[in-house]
């Protein structure tokens, strides 16, 4: 598989916060495929409901 290289800007309180969310970023990429990824950004964009209840079920 290839890989390519992107300069992206983290919107964060802080470094540290900043770091915490491409970490994040990160694993989901590694752990989800383009269909699923494109899905689940459509659902957070678009469906605040759904994106609720996701929430409460990951405790956050």
């Amino acid at each position: 598989m290839n890989k390519y290289n992107y300069e992206v800007q983290v919107e964060a309180n802080s470094k540290e916060e900043a770091v915490a969310k491409m970490r994040a970023i990160c694993d989901l990429l590694k752990k989800l495929n383009q269909k699923e990824l494109s899905k689940l950004a459509h659902v957070v964009m678009n469906d605040p409901i759904k994106t609720a209840l996701a929430k409460r079920a990951l405790g956050v």
